[in-house]
């Protein structure tokens, strides 16, 4: 079964030092392999050069204990090499995974921690835009709640009168027009004024009351 990563890293718990300590061990392997080597070297016979004369005879011009002894202890030392260097792996895979687990867990804490920014408070509702309508024109939709219409906002709305009395004055002149769309400030620029459809806005407001 396939372990997740977070898992993995829980279940881990290789540190910096464990990897150390394991690079440290695959030093000391490749040392003792190179004084092996360098024995052999010196005796002149190396890891493949035959033990025996031309005749049969074991070689009287080596210690053949000695250089069994270090071929042998050679392979079983690259053996070990091979297993280290797996371990080595694994265990670099771990801290690693262990350090993106604790790099997300602290991106999610920051997220949590960090401070929303407060909208004003909205004092109505757009319900329905005409096509074609100033109010389409500017960019208005749907769903937008108003936060600011001319002079107008949350503070001093009381009724949507006050709205229709800053058109009836503002006609053909733009006015500033603040909404929270998909939680986000936007503002548009809508200039009241006669259109083919009804009034001068071709939208339909509902007031909000929180």
């Amino acid at each position: 079964m396939k372990m997740t990563e977070e898992n993995n890293a829980v279940k881990s718990n290789v540190t910096e030092d464990d990897v150390r300590l394991l690079i440290k061990r695959k030093d000391d392997i490749e040392e003792q392999i190179k004084a092996y080597h360098d024995m052999l070297q010196t005796a002149g016979v190396g890891m493949d050069a035959p033990l025996v004369d031309v005749e049969g005879f074991p070689r009287a011009d080596v210690d053949l204990y000695k250089v069994r002894t270090a071929r042998h202890n050679i392979s079983c030392l690259q053996n070990d090499h091979k297993a280290i260097m797996v371990e080595i792996e694994e265990a670099l895979h771990k801290l690693h995974a262990t350090a993106r687990v604790k790099h997300k867990k602290d991106e999610a804490k920051m997220e949590v921690t960090e401070p929303t920014v407060s909208l004003p408070a909205p004092f109505a509702l757009v319900d329905a835009v005409t096509q074609g309508s100033p109010a389409f024109q500017a960019g208005l939709r749907v769903g937008d709640e108003i936060i600011e219409f001319g002079s107008i906002n949350a503070h001093n709305f009381r009724n949507l009168r006050d709205v229709a009395s800053v058109v009836q004055h503002s006609e053909g002149k733009s006015l500033r027009v603040g909404v929270i769309r998909s939680g986000q400030e936007v503002h548009l620029n809508l200039t009241p004024k006669q259109w083919s459809g009804r009034g001068l806005l071709g939208c339909n407001l509902v007031p909000l009351h929180r």
